[in-house]
This record gives C-alpha cells, structure tokens and sequence, in this order.
C-alpha cells in the first residue's frame, strides 16, 4: 500500500442529478453503511476504538519530564496555542500535541525519509526503500545532529522527541489512528519510539521536493533523441527579462568587496563565478555540446535509455511536500507600510504544493509566558507535524514567507566504471560502499549495497535497466573506453550535513532584518526566497541556501564525471548572495521568477527559472490598486491570492476569436470567449471552453513531436470524434498521446509553456504548429489550422464530458480537488478509501494563475497542486492577521477537525489568526494543561 501524497486528479464526469443517479448513489451508501455496521462490534471500525485515538484537548494531563506545568489552548478549529515558561517544556508539549493529532502522518513521513516504508507496506515498496536508502536522508540526518548543530537545537530535537514518546507510551496503534488499526490486518507492525533524527530528515524530504532542475537536466538530454539544438531552444526560452522582473532590481553585485549590495544602480559584474549562458544560447541548445564541455549528443543512446530508466524511477517515488519536484510553486509579497491603511507592512504567502490529506501544514502557536534569553520564544504560524518550531509566519517582532527559489543546487554526472572503481582523471578510483539491510512486513528482509562516488550515490545501481545501458552507453570520444560501462551519480547539496534545523529556531527568535538575514545564512537547503517585514515598518527579502559553483558547465545538463574540470568548485558565499531591503517602489514580489538579472550578477544561479508569469500579475495588481496613492488592505491582499486571471488566455483569445468556424456547434461554445474577462472562476463555461482548447492546442502542437520518452504512455487523452456535427462516437476511438506530466507541470504550474507559445505566435508557419490529420481531422499546416482543430476538439471533447448543452458547463465541473489520505486512502480497501478521503471540491484557478490551483494536460483538468494554505500577516496588528489551512488540524478521519477548513478555503476565506494571549484566551474552546 504505497504512500502517495499526490491526489487523484479526479478527472471523471460529474453525476447527472437524474433519479436513477440518486437512487445508485444511495444504494452505494446503504451498502457502505451496513457494511461498517456489520463489521462495527470488536473491530477497528467501532466507535470505541475511532474515539479511543481522538486527542485529549480538556483537563489535565501528566507528562514526565516536563519542569513546570503547560497549557494547550486550542480555538474552534482545533488549532493549538502552547504556552510554557521554558523552552524545552515548549517543545515538548509541540511533540506531544503533534502526536495527538498527526501521529500516523508522522510515522509514515520517517518511514519514507529512511527507506523503511517496507517496514509498514510489505514487499510493494521495497524498490522505493532501495531508491531512498541509496541516497541516504537519515545518515545525512544523523551526521547533521552530532556534528553541526549548536547545542541548543539539540536540547530543543530532544524535548520534541521526548514529548512524542510521551503520547506513544502505553498506546498500542490501535489507540494511535484508525490506519494503524487496518493496518495490523496485514502485518503486526508497531510503531517505534521518535528520535531527534526523525525530525532532521523530514528536511532532507522537503529538499528533494523542492531540489530544481534535476528533471529539466534529464528531459533537455532525452529531447536530443529527436529534437535539434533549434528546437529544444523553442522549448526552453530565455527568461523575459525585459517583461517580467527579477525579485531584486534594487542591487548590484561589487566586484571590489565581492558582496551584494543593495544601493546604487545595477551594474554589470563579469567573470567571477561561472557561466551565466542559458540553454540554446552560445551555439547549443541543449548543453551536450562541447561548447558546455559536457557530453557529446553525436550517439548517446545507452545515456538515453539510463536517464529514462532514471525518470522513471523518480516518478515511482513517493512524494513528500510537492509533486515530486514538478508543479513546485508559490507566492508571496510584502507592501511597505507608506502604501498599506495601516501605516505598517502586510505580508502574504500561500505555498503551492500537492492536495494531501492532512495537509502537509500543521498551525499552531509556541509562546514562552515571560520571553527571556532563557525562553525566547513568541512565534505562531504553520509548521510540519514531525518537527519542532514553526517554518512560516511571525513572532511578536517580525513575520516571514517562503518561495521556492529554483536554484540549481543538484548536478547528475555520468560516471566511468571500472572494476570496483570509477575513472577519475584517467585513473581508477574505488568506490565508497556500504550494505543496507531492508526489512520487510510479512517478508523476507533484502539486502543492497550502495555505491558512491566523488559526485554522490550511484542511483544507476537501483534499477537493473540502468546498469544494462550504462554498459551500452556510447559517449564522445573524449570520454574512456566503455569498459564495463557507465553509470550516473547524482550530487545533491543535501547530501552533505547543514544546519537549516538551527535557521528554524534562530528566524522563529528574531528580532530584526539583520537577526532575519543571520539566521538565512543558516539555512542550508532547501533554497527558498525568503521575504520579511516587521513590526518597525521595514520589508525585505534574501536569498539564502548553499548554491554551487561550477568551474564548467552551466548545471542544464548531466557532466563527465570522469574529469574533474565538471567538479563544483565550491558554494556561494552569504555576502555574496541577493538579497533587498525597503526597496523605493515600496513592495517585494516573489513567485519564482528569476531572483537576478545576470547582467548585475556574477553567479549562475539557475537556467530554469519559472518565467514570472504569476509574478507579473501580482506586481500589476498591486501598482494597480497604488496608483493615485491607493492603499493596501488585509482584505485587498486576499483577494490578490484569489486571482484567477489566465495569462495565456489573454495571449490567445483575439486570435481564437478570428478563426471563422463552420461548424454552428464549435461556433456557439466559440462564441462562449467572447467578452469573456479571461478570469477562471468555477462556473464560467468561457474557463472551461478555454483550458479544453489550451490542453488540444498543447497536444496538437507537441504531444507527438516529442521523443516517445516523454510523451504519456498507453494513456488516450480523450475520445476522438467521427465528424463535425455531433459528440463522440464510443465505437471509434483514437489513441493519440500528449505531453507527459513532467513536462506540463513546470517549476510555478506550467508558464514556461506561455512563453513558449508567445514566442511562437509571430511564426505562423512555424513546423511546431503542423500536425498530421488524425481520424476524421484534416491535417493542420498553420497556426490558425491548429488553433481551428483545438476548438473543434475540444468542443466534442466537452460535449463528452459535461454535455451537449454549452449552458451547463463550468470550469468546476471539470477542476475539481480530491483530498486522499497520503496511503490507505489511494491503495486500501474500497471501503477504506471510502472513510478517509473527501470531495470533490469545484474549484476556481488555473495554472500560472496566482490561484494556483493546477492541473496537468496530460491527465485531465483535476487539481492536481494548490495554494496548500494562504495566510496575511498585519504588522499594525498581529491579531488582525488572517490564515487558513487546506484541510484541518487533525489527522483523524473521524474528527470534527478533519477537514473543517477545506470549505472555507475553497471560497477564498481566511480564519482570525489569534496571537496576544488575551485574543487567544477570547478565541479559546478547549484547555489542557500538561503537568511534570
């Protein structure tokens, strides 16, 4: 029964409301009923025992190890507010509430950061397990917490742990979750006591999801099965520099003192650091030129084949905070106080990751009675149940929001094999090796051994393909005899131990931006553009995160590991790195576009920079509303992150609307764009009609014109119709393949495609816009002709999926979001499934819209990535702060706080974020106070 965080995509045809649809419907629920009845005396389905791992919120309770006495104050919502007088008592009492409500979730995650989800799953996970061991998060983890962190994160780690152990002792998992309960019919696992390290590795997790380019590395490698340099540049376009703006305009990069600095104009600064060329430019598209100094794509097939043996690994895997680094996204903005009502900053951010259930964020408040150097701690936000602290929100001095940057921080190296070494400068070098032993429920236990290089673990070793075609591979003729072939490394700066544990708890105490900026610095992996205000009045951004520097190569491709010329030859220093502060414009945006112009900054960063389409629109939204002297409210903020404008609408729509369709069907849901705002809200038929001819627009242009790697296998996206006056025919079936999910889903929802076609509209003849005739439809030779045959298509399409009546059609009906609980809730029992999961949700949004609620057009229109949680910060009056989370704050099915906010969240609604004691004392229901 695999964890798989990712939800469905729920792209099925809604029910129609006729009486036999309702009768099947309560047929269903009879029967799912009597089943749970019937089973429901002296099983894991009976109240008792659903009741019995419900969290204790009333009275009192006793936890050993406490120092003095803790009080749990939780609001109607379930969210908890701790308040302790030290702080290793208040880390404790976080372990132990976390454990009340998350335990399970919290199992799973340390299960999968060590490569023991055998251990819960059996026999289905061990190929993960191998994957997971192979990269070794919990030894990074363990080296992390005895040599690099200070003294105090350790007592800190300790206390949490200790608080978990206490809510774990005496309780059997029956008593824990329900999905202990099912699981103990398929094996007698029993959950283990919490360590310091368990709460290390869910870092290394959320740096794999969150890790860059690695993808774009493999597909720019695989295209040149097929594509030419001219090509995979169409695919890749350079960033809009001139169109959307970096996150910094505001600094410059000294060459004299070697630091950023924020005053003065931009300047351009030459040669210090490495290339700052991106892919297609200098003569090569791709990168595998010698113009890179990396691999020759004369004859890479054996390469071809280890690296989609490689992707197809990483998509098996499970994913922990996003969709596998794919879809990776967020927002968040901050306006100075001289264009706010208040006078004083507004922070918002809402984080764009897979709809999981939980949500992957927990809320909550840490709150030292008397804040002291002994108990510095008055801090509230969203936090990961599993680990101490809070990761986004503010204290009582100042408030933070988290972007992925993209940063390029992971390299994958091909490798020379040799005996029991690899080739290094022309000699043999051994390997590093070590056995790991993977236990299996209801198995037998598996060993492996686990290779590694000066590049990193050998992830070639994993997957029997891969060891075959390395020793296939053909390489340039600068690379050594094939020998025993090749195989591929990959170097990752989170395999190397850090300190981001310490950067939690110093942002979570500081006072001012230059606390904020010491504590980036701390903050090793991953890379996230971190934006700040505070109670003074001051905004600011930085850019922290240990970033690598190439001596060759630009990162856009696998390296020769074989020669160290490709070694990284070191880390940018912190001074160096970008970063503003009370900018003159008077607002930092950051929504992973481009942080720098490269003009102004030595350092390659990254080639694959989401291209600032949401960016863009936040920044007009918000000069837009300053504009005369306007002012920003709470509420205006909020209503920014609701935005549901689609760039790429505005883009083709006028030339939609130019096309003289012949057909009076596909003419009447043409028409159906006509004055249309370009806002996809949930029951605008024009945002259906619309992303149904952007999904066909996309196949038609490059469904079929990639090599077969990337394109979804087996998978028909839709039911091909026999002729132009009517829906589909059912007998008559086409199969035609699209874009593969990796490639629709980019780093911030799919904008590097806009920009694709945006350079595409002025060819008109351009050969991406021909398509061979498919069916009963002509072939298209011209933009205009594909855009005729996207409409038509999607039109029949639509007809198949809502009906022929275009009056009832709406874009929620297609983009609806189903919450599934991360493991039993995909692969357990139907009924199973039937208790823990929810929806469907109609949703509003789209890709690139700042409402990020995302879809892939290789799967369908169901939401795949959402705005995980969405929060506004008032630093006028932090008690007027707003906040709400994708589901609840509990992780038990049967719990009133399940998915008690998901409805909110679905309007675009935000709950009061309480944080003064006597707001939270005003907003609490229930009190538990934990005693020594």
């Amino acid at each position: 029964m695999p964890p798989n965080t990712t939800a469905s995509t729920g792209d099925k045809p809604g029910k129609s409301g006729r009486k036999k649809g309702r009768k099947a419907r309560l047929i269903v629920l009879v029967l799912v009923l009597a089943i749970i009845g019937g089973i429901a005396y002296g099983s894991y389905w009976s109240v008792s025992t659903v009741r019995a791992s419900f969290p204790q919120t009333k009275g009192t309770l006793t936890l050993k190890g406490l120092s003095g006495p803790v009080d749990v104050k939780r609001d109607g919502y379930g969210i908890p507010q701790v308040y302790a007088s030290s702080a290793e008592d208040l880390f404790m009492a976080q372990g132990f509430v976390q454990a009340q409500d998350r335990f399970y979730e919290m199992d799973v995650r340390r299960h999968m950061t060590s490569g023991r989800l055998s251990e819960m799953f059996g026999k289905s996970q061990v190929k993960n397990d191998e994957f997971l061991r192979t990269l070794g998060w919990d030894r990074v983890a363990e080296r992390e917490y005895d040599k690099e962190l200070s003294a105090s994160t350790k007592k800190y780690l300790q206390a949490y742990a200790a608080g978990v152990n206490a809510y774990l002792e005496g309780r059997e998992g029956k008593d824990i979750s329900l999905e202990y309960a099912a699981l103990g019919f398929a094996n007698d696992y029993k959950p283990g006591q919490w360590t310091p390290v368990d709460s290390i590795s869910w870092l290394k997790a959320m740096a794999w999801d969150l890790r860059g380019n690695m993808q774009d590395e493999i597909d720019r490698a695989l295209m040149t099965s097929r594509l030419g340099p001219k090509q995979i540049k169409d695919l890749y376009p350079e960033y809009p520099y001139g169109r959307n703006e970096p996150i910094v305009t505001q600094g410059r990069y000294d060459e004299l003192t070697q630091a950023f600095e924020t005053s003065g104009a931009a300047t351009g600064a030459t040669g210090t650091g490495t290339s700052t060329g991106t892919p297609g430019t200098d003569g090569d598209a791709t990168g595998t030129g010698t113009s890179s100094g990396t691999l020759d794509a004369a004859d890479t097939s054996g390469l071809q084949s280890q690296l989609m043996g490689l992707h197809d690994v990483l998509d098996g895997l499970p994913t922990a905070v996003g969709v596998n680094g794919n879809g990776i996204g967020s927002n968040s903005w901050v306006v100075s106080g001289k264009h706010t009502i208040t006078g004083k900053p507004l922070l918002a951010n809402d984080p764009h990751l897979s709809a999981s259930l939980p949500s992957v964020w927990y809320q909550m408040g840490l709150h030292c009675r008397t804040v002291s150097k002994a108990c510095p701690y008055d801090v509230s936000g969203y936090t990961f149940a599993g680990m101490p602290g809070v990761i986004i929100g503010h204290n009582q001095n100042i408030a933070w929001g988290m972007t992925n940057s993209g940063v390029d921080v992971t390299d994958l190296y091909l490798e020379k094999l040799s005996g029991d070494g690899y080739v290094r400068d022309g000699k043999t070098v051994p390997f590093q090796t070590r056995q790991e032993t993977i236990k299996v429920a209801g198995g037998t236990s598996k060993k492996i051994v686990v290779r590694t290089t000066n590049n990193g673990p050998l992830l070639s070793d994993r997957s029997a393909e891969l060891v075959t075609a390395g020793k296939k591979a053909q390489v340039d003729t600068a690379a050594p005899d094939r020998g025993e072939g090749y195989g591929i490394a990959l170097k990752w700066t989170a395999l190397e131990p850090g300190t981001t544990m310490d950067a939690v708890f110093a942002i979570d105490r500081a006072k001012n931006f230059d606390d904020f900026r010491a504590a980036a610095e701390l903050f090793d992996v991953p890379s996230q553009n971190l934006i700040y205000a505070d109670t003074e009045g001051n905004i600011g951004y930085t850019l922290p995160g240990r970033i690598p520097t190439r001596a060759e190569g630009d990162g856009s491709v696998p390296a020769p590991g074989w020669d160290s010329k490709h070694d990284w030859t070191g880390y940018i220093k912190p001074e160096e790195l970008p970063y503003e502060y009370n900018p003159e414009r008077g607002y930092i945006v950051t929504a992973n576009q481009a942080v720098v112009d490269p003009k102004s900054y030595p350092y390659t960063l990254t080639t694959d920079w989401g291209y600032g389409t949401r960016s863009r629109r936040i920044t007009d939204l918000i000069q837009q509303k300053i504009e005369g002297g306007g002012k920003v409210s709470t509420d205006d903020m909020r209503q920014m992150q609701l935005d549901n404008s689609s760039a790429i609408a505005n883009l083709l729509v006028p030339e939609l609307l130019k096309i003289d369709i012949a057909d009076k069907n596909v003419r009447e849901a043409q028409k159906l764009l006509e004055n249309w705002g370009y806002t996809q809200d949930a029951d605008s038929a024009a945002a259906a009609y619309f992303n149904a001819v952007w999904r066909n627009i996309l196949k038609l242009s490059f469904g079929n014109k990639l090599p077969k790697e990337l394109r979804v296998k087996g998978q028909c996206l839709w039911v091909e119709p026999t002729g132009n006056t009517g829906p589909a025919d059912e007998n008559r079936r086409v199969r035609e393949c699209g874009l593969r999910d990796a490639d629709q889903a980019q780093p911030d929802g799919g904008d590097r495609w806009f920009e694709v076609f945006r350079k595409l509209m002025d060819s008109p003849d351009s050969d991406w816009w021909k398509t061979p005739a498919s069916g009963t439809r002509p072939a298209a030779d011209n933009r205009d002709e594909l855009f005729e045959r996207a409409m038509i298509d999607a039109r029949w399409e639509l007809t198949a999926k809502l009906g022929k009546d275009i009056d009832t059609w709406s874009w929620g009906r297609l983009h609806r979001l189903f919450l599934k609980n991360q493991t039993l809730g995909t692969e357990g029992p139907g009924v199973l499934q039937y208790v823990l999961n929810r929806g469907p949700w109609k949703l509003s949004g789209g890709e690139a819209a700042v409402n990020a609620a995302g879809w892939n057009a290789a799967g369908g229109y169901g939401v795949v990535w959402v705005p995980s949680m969405r929060m506004v910060v008032n630093l006028r009056d932090l008690d007027k702060s707003k906040w709400i989370n994708l589901t609840g704050a509990s992780g038990h099915a049967y719990s009133a706080h399940y998915t008690d906010q998901t409805d909110k969240w679905a309007k675009g609604e935000l709950l009061p974020w309480s944080f003064s004691a006597n707001a939270v004392d005003k907003n609490t229901s229930d009190t538990l106070v934990l005693k020594p």
